[in-house]
């Protein structure tokens, strides 16, 4: 699947994201494996950067492309939102691999709203890089494929890799 106009793509995330609710409390999340946490609230594994921004990014780059995903958009909303209002660094990638995604597809369409799979580099009102991802495994709960099979631990899994390379 092509997007055909990734300005109206970045225009739409924009606009869902004004209606995003603040990020969760340090008692909203529970501690994941080295610098990941998993929030309590809706699913995201955010890692913290030891690069600045800027580095992160082409870092999460390398590592979606080495692993033979196909980006499928990047969406740099910071600069979208320049002349808006003011919104500190942030960046988006669609990747995936269509032969995994449509297995989630074949048995549930609705997991279709959240694929490709995304990467979000963010600093942080903090000045701290994140990186955060959708934990497959609430995906699947979300999208009712409660059977954990070895294709669910195998994504995530690379979801994990993806931002453990992009945080170094």
């Amino acid at each position: 699947m092509a997007i055909k106009n990734p300005l109206s793509l970045a225009a739409a995330l924009l606009a869902l994201g004004a209606c995003q609710t603040s990020p969760p409390s340090a008692s909203q999340q529970e501690t994941r494996s080295a610098g990941a946490t998993l929030s309590a609230n809706g699913g995201l594994v955010a890692v913290t950067s030891g690069e600045e921004f800027g580095m992160t990014v082409e870092n999460a780059r390398e590592a979606i492309e080495s692993r033979g995903l196909r980006i499928m958009a990047e969406v740099d909303h910071t600069a979208n939102a320049k002349g808006i209002a003011d919104l500190r660094p942030t960046f988006l990638f669609i990747f995936g691999n269509p032969k995994v995604g449509t297995q989630f597809m074949q048995r549930n369409q609705s997991a279709g709203i959240d694929l490709p799979m995304k990467l979000l580099v963010w600093e942080d009102q903090n000045g701290a890089v994140q990186v955060g991802y959708n934990d497959p495994t609430w995906l699947a709960e979300r999208h009712g494929l409660t059977e954990i099979d070895p294709l669910l631990t195998k994504v995530g899994g690379v979801l994990a890799g993806v931002a453990e390379d992009a945080t170094k």
